[in-house]
């Protein structure tokens, strides 16, 4: 019977010890809310993390850029991602401090529907008349002066914007009224303009709603993130650039684009318009948001890693993805700023 007891006991109490270590232990959860431009690679990057650190769970729900700044302003999330880096007084009601890194940079394109129709040049003037509700038929002058001897139909335009407040229609917006004072002045940067009431146009949330919209919409165009067009198969249009150039959007055009942008101590650089005659007009860095203080310091640290695990192992994935990987000395920047997350 003592045998029997001392057996019973030591196998209680190997139990007791395995269920408070591997097999029950708890994983130490990331939640993260905001911006769907770079939602694809995120939740991938944010996969390979949790699985090359088996105690750590990410979870980051692709809401929208403007959502994802109220949850982290309301406190439910850890961390949130925007492409409208924050404002000044949205970070002033942060008593914790505000720490934004730019973590991937992408393009901005239209993308269209429109049968028969492939290798589309828009000018400046095009498509901004697109968004003021001003060119509204495809075989517009103005659409026509670009293309040369290409057959355009009298299809009514439909265009298709976001129907969230969106990080991706603020850059979008950004470029309109850098290159158009009338755009400017009568729709302006915003996450949610008001559009020209007489613009035929559907409104979509999120960059995947947009290419739906798209694909189900003969005549339809909107813009979205190049690596959701591009896996969607959705055609592109090449935009006039800065130079006068018509170029297609893709990772040569958009490394040019960033090639001369400055990143300043605040992380926040704006690319509305660059230059260069290989730049494709419309591009972005997208920015994750972090507090400066955490009340659990053990929690900062994992948060710190998983920003370091993107940058060193993140970036070589960007371009397959459809996004533009960060130049070494941004990455060596945004290395040093998440030493801030504390």
């Amino acid at each position: 019977m003592k045998v029997r007891k001392f057996i019973t006991i030591a196998a209680v109490s190997l139990a007791l010890t395995v269920v408070g270590s591997s097999a029950f232990a708890e994983k130490t959860k990331l939640v993260g809310s905001g911006a769907s431009f770079p939602y694809p690679i995120y939740s991938t990057w944010f996969n390979q993390f949790s699985k090359a650190n088996s105690g750590i769970q990410v979870n980051y729900q692709s809401k929208g850029s403007g959502a994802g700044i109220r949850d982290f302003l309301n406190g439910v999330v850890d961390f949130a991602a925007s492409d409208a880096a924050m404002k000044e007084e949205e970070m002033a009601k942060e008593k914790d401090g505000v720490q934004l890194l730019p973590m991937t940079a992408g393009e901005v394109v239209l993308a269209y529907n429109l049968k028969g129709v492939k290798d589309l040049k828009l000018s400046r003037k095009a498509y901004t008349g697109i968004f003021l509700g001003k060119v509204k038929t495809w075989n517009d002058p103005l659409i026509a002066e670009a293309n040369p001897g290409m057959k355009l139909p009298a299809t009514p335009i439909t265009v298709v914007a976001r129907a969230d407040s969106s990080g991706t229609t603020y850059v979008f917006t950004k470029h309109l009224s850098a290159i158009s004072p009338e755009f400017a002045e009568k729709v302006g940067v915003a996450k949610q303009p008001s559009w020209p009431t007489d613009i035929n146009m559907i409104k979509s949330p999120k960059n995947a709603g947009v290419n739906a919209s798209i694909k189900r919409s003969t005549g339809a165009i909107g813009y979205t993130e190049y690596g959701y067009a591009r896996m969607a198969k959705l055609n592109m249009v090449s935009l006039e650039n800065k130079e006068g150039n018509y170029i297609a959007p893709g990772l040569a055009s958009g490394q040019a684009a960033l090639a001369n942008v400055k990143i300043p101590e605040n992380m926040i650089a704006w690319v509305s318009d660059p230059a260069g005659k290989d730049s494709y007009p419309i591009a972005t860095y997208t920015w994750m948001i972090f507090h400066k203080k955490y009340a659990d310091a053990g929690k900062a640290a994992i948060l710190r890693q998983m920003v370091n695990y993107c940058l060193d192992n993140g970036q070589s994935i960007a371009d397959q993805m459809g996004y533009i990987p960060l130049p070494a000395n941004v990455i060596e920047q945004v290395k040093a700023a998440a030493e801030n997350i504390k």
